[in-house]
Formats: C-alpha cells, sequence, structure tokens
C-alpha cells in the first residue's frame, strides 16, 4: 500500500544479504534483487540502495576476521571492499540494463546544511539521468566521531535528504515481533507502529552477527528519523528472493507511520535551529512569482544584506521590508551582489563558472 504510493523509495541491504557466515556471496539473491530494481523502474519510481558489505568483502579478498580488525586497519579493508562491492553490484545490474552509480558519504554530508542540500541534487540530477545510486558510509576515511555506526541510520538519513517518501530496511526476519520469532513461537507480527513508545522500544532486542553491525534497535532509531521526516519506513525480510516483490504481493512487514507530512517536515528542516544569516529584498514582479510557486530567480533581487555562504538560511522581504518567505540560498551574499537584478543565462559570465540559475529554489522556501 505505502510502496505502491511512493515516488522515491531507498532500499538499505545488510551485509548478511550479500555474504554469508561462511563468506560466500550470494549471488542469486542479488539476482533476483535486481529483478526488483528493474521492476521499480518500470513503475516510474527513483530507487536509492544504501549497501553494507565493503568490510565484509574486503574480508573476504583479503582472508581477514572482521571481528578482530581495528579502526585503521578497517579503514584499508573498507577501501579494498568497495571496489569488490560495486564490482558485484556492476556485473549483476548490468544484465538486466540497470545503470548504478556509487556516492559514499560521512555523517557530516547529511549533518552538515550546505553537504545535504549537495547530496539531494545529486540525487536529483542522477535519477533524471535514468540511474540508480548505491549509497555507502565511506569507511575508508570517517573516524569513530564521524561515523553513523550502522547502515539503518545512514539509510534513514539519506532517506531524509533525498526526500524519499518510503525505506524499506531488509532484514533477517518479516518486521517487528511482539516477542522474539527465534526462541517464542507465539511471537506475532506487528504491522503498523504510529509511535515509538516504551514497549516497543523494549521489544528491540539487539541481535548481531559476524558480518552485520546493527540489530532491531538500530532500525527502531531509523524509524524515529524517518517518523519526523514524513518518510514512511518498513522492517521486511531481506533473505528471501524478490523481497521487495514480496512486501508490494503479500504487504508481509513491519511499517512505522510518519507523524508530519514530508512537506512539513522540510519547512522544519529548513527554518529550523538556525537563525537567518541575511536577507534579500525583491521587487513585485519577483513576489509574484513566489506567490505562484516560482523559485527566486537574481532578476528579481533589489538588494542583498547581511553576509551568508551557499546553503544558509535567510530572508526574503518584499520592496515594504515586509518579511514573505525564508529559504536556503544556492550562493554567497558576495555572488548574489553580482548577479542581482541580472537575467540568469548572465550568471555564468558574470562568476566565471556555469552555475543553476535560481537563487532559492521553490523547494528551499517557506513562506512565513
Amino acid at each position: 500500500m505505502y510502496l505502491k504510493d511512493s515516488k522515491t523509495i531507498v532500499v538499505k541491504i545488510g551485509s548478511s544479504l550479500l555474504i554469508n557466515d561462511k563468506k560466500i556471496i550470494r549471488d542469486k539473491w542479488l539476482s533476483e534483487f535486481s529483478k526488483d530494481v528493474k521492476e521499480l523502474q518500470r513503475l516510474k519510481k527513483n530507487l536509492i540502495i544504501v549497501s553494507s558489505g565493503a568490510i565484509a568483502l574486503g574480508c573476504k579478498k583479503l582472508k581477514l576476521n572482521k571481528k578482530n580488525l581495528k579502526l585503521d586497519k578497517s579503514q584499508a579493508v573498507a577501501s579494498v571492499g568497495q571496489i569488490e562491492l560495486m564490482n558485484l553490484f556492476k556485473k549483476t545490474f548490468e544484465l538486466k540494463k540497470i545503470n548504478l552509480s556509487q556516492i559514499l558519504l560521512t555523517l557530516e554530508d547529511t549533518e552538515q546544511r550546505r553537504r545535504a542540500i549537495n547530496a539531494k541534487r545529486t540525487f536529483e540530477n542522477l535519477f533524471n539521468l535514468g540511474f540508480v545510486p548505491v549509497v555507502n558510509e565511506n569507511d575508508s576515511i570517517a573516524t569513530t566521531e564521524i561515523k553513523y555506526g550502522d547502515n539503518d541510520r545512514l539509510a534513514s538519513r539519506v532517506a531524509q535528504i533525498s526526500g524519499a517518501d518510503c525505506l524499506i530496511l531488509l532484514s533477517d526476519v518479516n518486521g517487528l515481533y511482539s516477542k522474539n520469532p527465534k526462541i517464542d513461537k507465539n511471537a506475532k507480527l506487528i504491522k503498523e507502529i504510529k509511535n515509538i513508545d516504551e514497549k516497543i522500544e523494549k521489544i528491540a532486542t539487539r541481535s548481531i552477527g559476524e558480518h552485520g553491525t546493527g540489530g532491531m534497535k538500530t532500525k527502531i532509531d531509523a524509524a524515529k528519523i524517518c517518523q519526523i521526516s514524513g518518510c514512511h519506513m518498513a522492517i521486511a525480510n531481506g533473505l528471501i528472493n524478490r523481497p521487495i516483490q514480496n512486501i508490494l504481493n503479500n504487504n508481509l512487514c513491519t511499517w512505522f507511520l510518519p507523524k508530519i507530512s514530508k512537506l512539513d517536515a522540510r519547512k522544519k528542516w529548513i527554518i529550523s535551529s538556525i537563525s537567518p544569516k541575511g536577507l534579500l529584498i525583491i521587487d513585485d514582479g519577483a513576489l509574484n512569482a513566489l506567490k505562484n510557486g516560482k523559485s527566486l530567480l537574481a532578476a528579481g533581487i533589489k538588494e542583498v544584506k547581511g553576509q551568508f555562504n551557499k546553503g544558509d538560511h535567510i530572508k526574503i522581504l518584499d520592496k515594504n521590508m515586509l518579511e514573505f518567505a525564508r529559504g536556503l540560498s544556492s550562493f554567497t551574499s558576495d555572488e548574489i551582489s553580482i548577479i542581482k537584478g541580472k537575467h540568469s543565462n548572465k550568471i555564468s559570465n558574470l562568476l566565471g563558472y556555469v552555475s543553476k540559475s535560481e537563487v532559492i529554489h521553490k523547494d528551499d522556501m517557506v513562506e512565513v
């Protein structure tokens, strides 16, 4: 139900789905999963894959045991494993004529506003080009202080910054159960969760294998991020073949429902926590364009005040100095001072480099 209605979908694949306990790559599973991806493309869905497995595949290549790795060595192993991981995806997905790209992220890329905006634009451009981004944490350079710690959290942040409608965490169980289904036959699958209360927190028992680092607790943490991002999230069984098809046909999973709409979540994100760094004064033509849902272009800007960088939160005022909206700037204040009042096709010549035409994109603006 929720999956069918989603336009942009993030799917997280754990290490244990790609490589088993005997360090054997699960080629058949990945081949079947590629059929799911092809079907989502046929349905005109935008898809992002968040995949673990770099360190696990690096360990396989180097004949090492992951449990004995220290941080500095695991970073080197991840560097080796990244190539193994993308080669595995490329070899499998090109048989279905699916184009892949790779994006490596660190915690700072999603926590810092300017980097998050750049990441969002990259995802959008890849969708327009017909590519499926494969995202992983940049384990080869991330230190303990700047690591997500698990790819469940990474996947939820990717869903948040990409404006995804739905996140699917593929696990080794059908979803969240009332009790541990591996030891209690009376355990029942919880189909929908609206509020993550103390009871749900207690149910989320932790389970760790050799290759994976997460458990049900990290999935609950991911669900909390999704709920305040306006994004539906599902925990589903990834061990079966065609796991996405199984959700579409049988809805056998646990759904976490968002607490607010995606639009409201983005508005809160735009204006949250940071006071405006500057302001733009616009003319009547630009004001009317904004009222009709358009982006703010340089031609309509009369004056710039304050010092700010790309991605900073700024105010938009009309000629009477009344605040109309707030938004995230695509240019620095110095750049806007150069291009204000000018047509968009003059921006490249004025700045000396090719840039986007919108000073503030409509999706990065909130009317106040």
